[in-house]
């Protein structure tokens, strides 16, 4: 399998620099720190797969000239990951179609109450042209599905909220970690192979109540052992420089507009 993974965004909830923080810990005359909140792009065997809608979607989608999707998946409810969902209507716009969403089941509910313009009814398309159009499909944690043939597993993240999800792809070439505390003990046996990456989140090194801390996420990466691994959601608190210095030389440090290649 070859493809590519874009970090659209690589910041935490408040952005960097935020409102309240301004730049924090992180050095301003690099370029590296200044994020956007998360959205990331995943193009494996000719399906472009968007996980979560940024609130700066727009610009993340122009910036990287991405026009086409063939499914978006949501790791939970929290605005920084939904609430860019409106400007998924360009991508409807320019397909003439609507678009299938996937999430959990309590993840997908929550959607449909902020966003019900956005939904398509059973069976019946919307006139796309003037109106946003997604069809929301239920994906369960380590049962796999399937986008144009390409095979996405959902596994449990825990301890951050009520649900969220993180996939793994193809039995475990790309895995996508999004925010947690824990990682569920079923997840591990999801990957079937030896991941040729891993993106997971460090919101701040030291973590919080319900974000793992550096320690944390070195155990889990010692544990899945992946070729690469590349830290994403990342608040003011982490400095791309002194994190570069501080971690493997397996693992990178996520910016935004980061591009990987998987071969």
């Amino acid at each position: 399998m070859s493809g590519k993974i874009i970090i659209l965004g690589a910041g935490a909830a408040p952005g960097v620099p935020s409102l309240s923080m301004g730049w924090g810990y992180c050095n301003p005359a690099n370029k590296k720190n200044e994020r956007h909140r998360t959205s990331t792009y995943v193009e494996l065997k000719g399906v472009k797969i968007l996980i979560d809608t940024s609130p700066d979607l727009r610009e993340q989608l122009i910036q990287n000239n991405i026009k086409s999707l063939d499914g978006v998946l949501y790791t939970h409810s929290h605005a920084d990951h939904v609430h860019g969902i409106d400007d998924l209507r360009e991508i409807n716009r320019l397909s003439r179609q609507s678009l299938n969403i996937y999430g959990g089941k309590k993840t997908l509910k929550t959607i449909k109450q902020r966003f019900d313009y956005l939904i398509a009814k059973p069976r019946q398309v919307k006139n796309v042209v003037r109106m946003p159009s997604l069809i929301p499909n239920t994906v369960k944690g380590n049962h796999e599905f399937f986008i144009k043939g390409l095979k996405i597993t959902p596994i449990k993240l825990l301890q951050h909220c009520e649900e969220c999800l993180g996939y793994i792809f193809n039995d475990g070439e790309y895995v996508h970690i999004a925010d947690f505390k824990q990682i569920a003990e079923s997840a591990f046996k999801m990957i079937k192979r030896r991941p040729k990456l891993v993106v997971m989140p460090l919101t701040t090194p030291y973590g919080q109540i319900q974000h793992a801390g550096l320690d944390e996420v070195l155990g889990y990466i010692s544990r899945i052992n992946p070729e690469r691994v590349v830290l994403n959601h990342l608040a003011s608190e982490s400095d791309y420089e002194e994190l570069s210095q501080t971690t493997p030389d397996n693992i990178d440090i996520a910016y935004d507009g980061m591009e990987i290649e998987i071969k």
